[in-house]
């Protein structure tokens, strides 16, 4: 009985964790690409299902390489979804509309911290 049982639960994890859903192949409709001696790059693609990507990058000095693109796809809600960003020294910095954004700062928050920047700055006294 003990085998029979954990047989069947056997069969019924397996059943469970085959894929659920079919992937489909979706054609590249576009496909660019390049890269200089000179430590530029670009490349874009486009997919047959709406998504799309290009970037283009170049050296600011000899440590730095900056970036900045963009990239879009559809959610599964239906939305487009559409980032542009720019990295370098200062790091990523992504905008979008799909981008949560920090809330107001109060009224009382942003006049106290008007207030604390007039005042002249504390010795230490260590």
């Amino acid at each position: 009985m003990k085998t029979i049982t954990v047989t069947l639960l056997s069969i019924c994890s397996l059943i469970g964790a085959s894929p659920q859903n079919s992937h489909e192949n979706v054609p590249i409709v576009r496909q660019e690409s390049e890269v200089n001696p000179d430590g530029t790059h670009s490349y874009l693609y486009e997919t047959g299902n709406g998504i799309y990507e290009d970037q283009q990058g170049y050296p600011k000095d000899p440590e730095t390489q900056a970036v900045q693109g963009q990239f879009q796809y559809h959610s599964p809600e239906g939305q487009v979804i559409r980032l542009v960003y720019t990295a370098d020294e200062n790091g990523f910095r992504p905008q979008g509309d799909h981008l949560p954004t920090p809330p107001p700062i109060p009224p009382e928050i942003q006049k106290a911290l008007a207030y604390l920047a007039t005042l002249p700055p504390q010795k230490d006294e260590y």
